[in-house]
């Protein structure tokens, strides 16, 4: 529940699994079983409490007015949105209320609009400034704890109450469990703690999360705090105060410190967003930029199914259809090869990720993909990753392809991250896909023995 971060009844579900602009889901299998498990949670926490939830599938515009009507209730209580479609949704919910006050609570964010160093039309555009301005001057405290009793649901609407849908049921299947996940994440609050306690205090991976942060296999690379982050199951100035606390008793480091810039980045993202609204969901982004790509053809399918030929974007790319969840170096990497290397347009990558990620965040998903894209908040035109020598500095040994990939362990570990240099005929009885054009780029990096 994150302090007074309480999602609020009633839960309205059904809309997130609709198709967005570009022919996509909106929300897939995984953020959705994550979801689930999040409410289920929070269910049980609102009962300890004397209260309960009532989740109810259908349009917010049409589902809200209605209990407000049956009930008789007095006003609506929101977090407040930062999405266009999100914003426009809540308009749509407001209109139909009339008369009826509807309040919005400050988002889960660290900084609130009242603690911004500038009004938001005024933010900085580069994130350096942005951080210069606020780093030393946000003292961030423990959110206050949920109070231990809380209204029960109006009268009769016991009677709504009904089972949690089924994903079935929400039209999307059941996931299959994955060994090789990077961690077992599992919704709600509790879990959401229970991590933070484990990161901070029992394993102490915060210590060297900047040595490992671009890691690809195992739980403790980097923090995993994303997905809860991102549904408001765990409050940002929770994360940030308890590191303070952790800091205060085992001594500030590199690692702790890049920690909160991370935050101070997923801050900074939200805050741009609020700014620039749709313009970030353009093909020329905030930058207008007018030779952005709009291309799209078969390679984009390849890319998506993890199977282009270049093996470290395509066990990124199976790990996130699998699980859900893939690591920051592999996200920056897939979506400079999608960019650059493909000559794809970006924002189908985005909503690719946007569908696939149980840490779905649209500031942080849609502002990532622009600044890669040379059309977000970086005063350089682009970020371009050589893929080869990604795979050969944060993969070295080939583990991370060799896990994802089983059709190549049977390459001899030197040519995993390479198959393309084994003859066609070879590569076609594996079943992996032949790269058809070697970038100039790679060739320093072809013949380096893992």
């Amino acid at each position: 529940m994150a302090g007074h971060d309480l999602p609020k009844q009633p839960v309205t579900v059904g809309r997130n699994t609709q198709l967005n602009d570009f022919g996509m889901r909106r929300m897939g299998v995984h953020r959705a079983r994550f979801l689930l498990e999040s409410l289920a949670a929070l269910g049980g926490e609102l009962r300890q409490r004397g209260s309960n939830l009532l989740v109810l599938m259908g349009a917010a515009d049409e589902v809200i007015p209605k209990l407000v009507s049956q009930f008789n209730l007095d006003q609506v209580l929101t977090l407040e949105e930062m999405a266009p479609d999100e914003r426009a949704e809540l308009a749509r919910v407001t209109r139909r209320l009339g008369n009826i006050a509807v309040q919005q609570a400050p988002a889960n964010n660290l900084l609130r609009r009242e603690e911004l160093p500038c009004t938001v039309e005024q933010m900085p555009h580069v994130f350096s400034r942005f951080r210069s301005l606020v780093e030393d001057r946000l003292h961030v405290f423990q959110p206050q704890s949920a109070p231990a009793k809380l209204p029960a649901l109006p009268e009769g609407a016991h009677a709504l109450i009904q089972p949690l849908p089924t994903l079935s049921q929400l039209g999307l299947g059941e996931p299959l469990s994955v060994a090789a996940s990077a961690f077992p994440f599992s919704g709600g609050e509790p879990a959401a703690l229970a991590r933070l306690r484990d990161y901070l205090w029992q394993s102490q991976g915060v210590r060297h999360y900047k040595e490992t942060r671009n890691g690809m296999i195992g739980s403790e690379y980097s923090s995993k705090f994303s997905p809860w982050l991102a549904n408001g199951s765990l409050s940002a100035r929770r994360v940030i105060s308890e590191l303070r606390r952790y800091e205060a008793q085992h001594a500030r480091n590199d690692s702790t410190h890049w920690l909160w810039v991370e935050m101070l980045w997923r801050d900074f993202f939200r805050w741009t967003l609020m700014r620039h609204g749709s313009a970030l969901f353009k093909a020329g982004g905030l930058k207008a930029t007018e030779n952005a790509s709009n291309r799209l053809d078969r390679r984009f399918k390849d890319w998506t199914r993890g199977q282009t030929g270049m093996p470290l974007v395509d066990a990124n790319m199976r790990e996130l259809a699998a699980t859900g969840f893939m690591s920051n170096r592999g996200r920056q990497v897939v979506a400079s090869y999608l960019i650059n290397d493909l000559q794809q347009d970006w924002r189908h990558g985005a909503a690719w990720f946007e569908e696939h990620l149980i840490d779905y965040d649209p500031a942080s998903n849609w502002g990532n993909w622009a600044y890669l894209a040379g059309v977000g908040n970086d005063p350089r035109q682009n970020r371009v990753f050589n893929a080869l020598r990604q795979a050969r500095t944060y993969d070295p040994d080939a583990q991370y392809v060799t896990l994802w990939l089983p059709e190549l362990r049977d390459v001899p570990q030197a040519l995993r991250h390479t198959p393309f240099l084994l003859a066609g005929g070879h590569l076609r009885t594996l079943g992996y896909p032949q790269l058809t054009r070697i970038p100039e780029s790679w060739k320093p990096y072809l013949h380096q023995v893992a």
